[in-house]
């Protein structure tokens, strides 16, 4: 593979995983992901993060063909510390023994739990500028995001930030690594469901990262995940903004779980009825198909969040169950909520959503409906206000 050059002085050394199915053993990975590393070589040499251990070798080629003459890496930055990132850091010691690991002090702590790595640590804070002769790199603490440790490296010359996991995306790169190379479109699904499920937890510390970011002259985002940014980077600072404030679209989202068909025939209608209010932009998941990183994904993107539920052995069905927890967990601010669901012998789904509901806040559009058996015409008439309040209400917001 060529040699990728982000600027005379900074290398991408990065590799693209199409074998891993979940993320965090968590997270599909239909397009992939890229574990993204960096060379920043002035008189002296540093590496920004590592990768992924099983890619190690790939990772030491990109090295090989920078440096020649088994010319020495004297720094190791660490911007964040989960295996992703750091898995193969006891490999670049064995390479480079003297090697210097740059972090904080709650990096070195979580190194020493990880790895047992106690010699050759490098401590900076805000205040340090590392000089690697030509080339200068400051470091902008960013704890919980999204681990305590998490910072990112700002290189004064070239005016790159080193990103860490923020920024990111799920998605390989294929051939081109920079914003201008790749048909973006292709990621504008995955930079959302990356944030909404790795990032979109911490929106407080996202507003203040982006506080510390706002005087700094940046040329091009370099993050550890997904494309390098210099084309439209004001774009996805513009939308971490937006995400970490909960700003939301047009539209709505629809989640059933349903056993035998009755809540979904009721998920059918709210619809219709969104569409005959003017709304275009509605999404229906059925809970038990679906994996709730996508349903997450565009409850981020949309203001309206109709959820309904079949009863489960006195509750609600567990794939619901755990969208909700997950949302809660995520906390996730100011939407539209409609409620429905169906049971049979007992209830439980329409009670837990509405206990939902007490916790997390949102504006309930109308009334919960809960059909027993067969929905009936009282049943559909009721859904159908769900979904002819909640296109009033999103029209008066959005126009």
């Amino acid at each position: 593979m060529k040699k990728i050059k982000l600027s005379e002085s900074v290398y991408w050394i990065g590799v693209n995983d199409r074998r891993t199915r979940l993320f965090e053993n968590l997270w599909p990975l239909e397009k992939g992901i890229s574990y993204n590393s960096y060379l920043v070589r002035g008189r002296r040499t540093a590496l920004i993060d590592t990768v992924e251990v099983a890619k190690t070798g790939e990772f030491f080629s990109h090295i090989d063909q920078i440096l020649m003459n088994n010319e020495p890496v004297e720094f190791l930055v660490i911007n964040h510390l989960e295996p992703d990132h750091s898995g193969a850091i006891m490999n670049v010691i064995s390479r480079y023994p003297d090697i210097k690991i740059v972090g904080n002090a709650t990096t070195f702590k979580i190194l020493g739990q990880f790895y047992g790595i106690s010699d050759n640590l490098y401590p900076v804070d805000d205040k340090h500028v590392l000089d690697l002769g030509g080339c200068h790199l400051s470091f902008i603490p960013t704890p919980m995001l999204h681990w305590p440790e998490t910072m990112m490296t700002y290189h004064h010359e070239d005016k790159i930030l080193f990103s860490g996991d923020a920024f990111g995306s799920f998605g390989n790169l294929n051939g081109g690594v920079m914003d201008e190379e790749l048909n973006m479109s292709f990621y504008e699904e995955e930079i959302r469901r990356y944030y909404s499920n790795i990032v979109g937890k911490y929106w407080n510390p996202v507003q203040r990262a982006l506080a510390a970011l706002k005087d700094k002259d940046i040329k091009i985002i370099a993050s550890t995940h997904g494309p390098v940014w210099r084309k439209d980077l004001q774009r996805i600072i513009s939308l971490y903004d937006k995400w970490s404030r909960f700003e939301s679209e047009k539209g709505a989202v629809i989640v059933f779980g349903s056993m035998y068909g009755h809540t979904e025939k009721m998920a059918e209608i709210i619809a219709r009825a969104l569409c005959e209010g003017g709304i275009k932009d509605i999404k229906i998941y059925d809970s038990s198909k679906t994996h709730l990183s996508y349903i997450l994904n565009d409850i981020f993107l949309y203001k309206a969040v109709i959820l309904g539920s079949s009863a489960y052995n006195g509750f609600i069905l567990p794939p619901m169950e755990q969208l909700l927890s997950r949302i809660l967990h995520t906390g996730i601010k100011d939407r539209l909520l409609g409620i429905f669901g169906s049971a049979a012998w007992g209830g439980g789904g329409v009670k837990a959503i509405e206990e939902f509901a007490e916790k997390i806040k949102w504006e309930v559009v109308a009334p919960s409906v809960q059909a027993l058996g067969e929905p009936s015409a009282e049943n559909m008439n009721d859904c159908e206000i769900i979904g002819i309040n909640a296109a009033r209400r999103l029209t008066e917001i959005f126009g």
